[in-house]
């Protein structure tokens, strides 16, 4: 995960770490959740309906974030409509999408590789049948006053950065970013049990709340929240992917698959294998076309996600995640994902991904 853009890509399944500096960034998601639709039964364990002009409807669940771009950019470009597929997207979180999975509202979700990996533990049917982004986008954000009192900026260096954290309060929304944010300190020689008060918040929004009234220092979370702080003058962001490499795609993997029932893809394989194209032809336009700062059509795209949310912040934003070319994953990804996520200590016992959990079998 970086912040300029190579004109190559490693060799398919690899990752690749890009080198730049911090930079301002991003907006609130449009937050609205979607009721999804039950569609007219067609046979199997999914129904489907097809339009009146020939397209087979699918319904996609998404988070409302960034990772969702690649789903829209297939729209816009038309990419869904060449494989014969209209998309109705749904936003949905990480407690709801797989329920709807399993139900069929929904025949696709993008998953984070933690709500994946916890679904299997839960006895799910699931299947990841793409990649669709690497890394984990993260920034940790601290307060103008903490920033003033320890002369942080947002070029300021990680290890000093951490040893300023050290006596500090912050604040955690989840036991994810909780965790996300002890790996960065105890690369710096600091205890987060020992060396940080943690406040525990019901949410993002509520991080933000809490850093704006003095209640914590600093929290980490997933973007927008953080980049979108700092671009309202805020606070400071003052780690991300590139100060920790970590959080990044060469060691941490995927950072976002495609998953949908086992059943669905044994029943439906044809339209299983033309949306993983389409979302694969859409990554691979966005490696494309974010070279380009003159070519806006992933940012117009990627602002279905992120309502209201001004162009060069979102343009920012999608600097954050890694967007293959290829949808392929193979098992030494997954052995780097799983040792991040276990590095975490947040999973439930026992969970695990083998080859039975994921397949390349779709994909172009």
């Amino acid at each position: 995960m970086t912040h300029d853009h190579p004109t190559a890509r490693p060799a398919r399944g690899s990752f690749r770490v890009r080198t730049g500096g911090s930079r301002r960034l991003l907006a609130t998601a449009s937050a609205a959740v979607l009721a999804p639709a039950l569609l007219t039964a067609c046979g199997g364990s999914s129904p489907t309906t097809t339009t009146a002009d020939g397209l087979t409807q699918i319904t996609v669940g998404g988070g409302g974030s960034i990772f969702d771009t690649p789903l829209h950019v297939a729209d816009a470009q038309g990419f869904f409509k060449q494989q014969g597929l209209q998309m109705k997207f749904v936003s949905l979180t990480a407690a709801t999408g797989p329920s709807a999975l399993q139900s069929g509202s929904v025949q696709f979700f993008d998953s984070s590789p933690t709500g994946f990996v916890t679904s299997l533990a839960k006895g799910l049917p699931q299947i990841a049948v793409s990649a669709d982004g690497l890394g984990n986008p993260l920034g940790l954000v601290v307060s103008k006053k903490f920033a003033a009192a320890h002369d942080l900026t947002a070029k300021t260096p990680a290890a000093q950065v951490a040893k300023a954290l050290s006596g500090s309060t912050g604040g955690a929304s989840s036991a994810n970013t909780r965790a996300e944010a002890g790996i960065f300190l105890k690369k710096y020689g600091v205890d987060p049990d020992k060396k940080v008060k943690w406040v525990s918040l019901p949410s993002p929004a509520a991080d933000k709340a809490a850093i704006n009234n003095g209640q914590i220092d600093w929290f980490l979370t997933s973007e927008p929240i953080p980049l979108q702080i700092q671009d309202s003058g805020d606070g400071i962001l003052v780690a991300d992917p590139v100060k920790v490499p970590q959080w990044a795609a060469e060691q941490a993997g995927y950072g976002q698959v495609v998953v949908t029932q086992k059943s669905y893809a044994a029943e439906h394989p044809d339209i299983v294998k033309k949306f993983v194209t389409a979302v694969q032809q859409a990554t691979a336009y966005m490696n494309t076309h974010l070279k380009n700062s003159n070519d806006k059509t992933v940012v117009q795209a990627a602002q279905r996600a992120l309502e209201g949310v001004p162009d060069t912040v979102v343009e920012d934003s999608l600097q954050q995640v890694e967007w293959p070319t290829e949808g392929s994953m193979d098992a030494a990804g997954w052995q780097k994902t799983m040792a991040f996520l276990n590095s975490l200590g947040t999973l439930p016992d026992g969970a695990k991904v083998t080859t039975d959990n994921w397949t390349n079998k779709y994909l172009p």
